[in-house]
């Protein structure tokens, strides 16, 4: 069983951070979604407001027993009730001297629940602390110990 692999950090819609030109959520999803979690015991001190989306491809993704989940979170008024689902996993970021390792979780907004935004199939949305000098085309190893599967992509 495959529990690491090597990803590409890419460029997202720029909705959970802010940065979309969507009237609805000037601030991001994420900070709006944030009070909620927290309040459920997502622990949310870390999190930099916004997410990182990183592409495993050639690698497909089975998600396990998510660490957190929250059922039907109303976070705004402008939509329906999503489920969420969080999933322990960490990040490595190379750096001159030595690997720095990064705590974070997948976010994973529930297809069935979540009306816009949804990403390609090889595509994972992570919450973690900000990360200097972190930027689109950045190799990272993207790791979970049981949370999360990877496999070969036969296709």
């Amino acid at each position: 069983m495959i529990s690491s692999v090597q990803a590409v950090v890419v460029q997202g819609y720029g909705v959970a951070s802010g940065k979309s030109d969507d009237d609805r959520f000037p601030n991001g999803t994420v900070a709006l979604q944030i009070p909620f979690f927290k309040k459920s015991g997502l622990p949310t001190e870390t999190f930099h407001l916004g997410t990182i989306n990183i592409d495993i491809s050639p690698f497909l993704f089975e998600l396990n027993q998510p660490s957190y989940y929250f059922h039907q979170i109303r976070w705004s008024p402008h939509l329906p009730a999503e489920n969420f689902s969080f999933f322990k996993c960490s990040l490595g970021i190379d750096s001159v001297s030595a690997e720095s390792m990064y705590p974070a979780f997948v976010y994973w907004p529930h297809p069935s629940t979540k009306p816009d935004f949804q990403q390609p199939p090889g595509v994972l949305e992570l919450i973690a602390p900000f990360i200097p000098n972190l930027k689109y085309g950045s190799l990272v190893n993207f790791s979970s110990e049981k949370d999360i599967n990877f496999h070969q992509n036969s296709l």
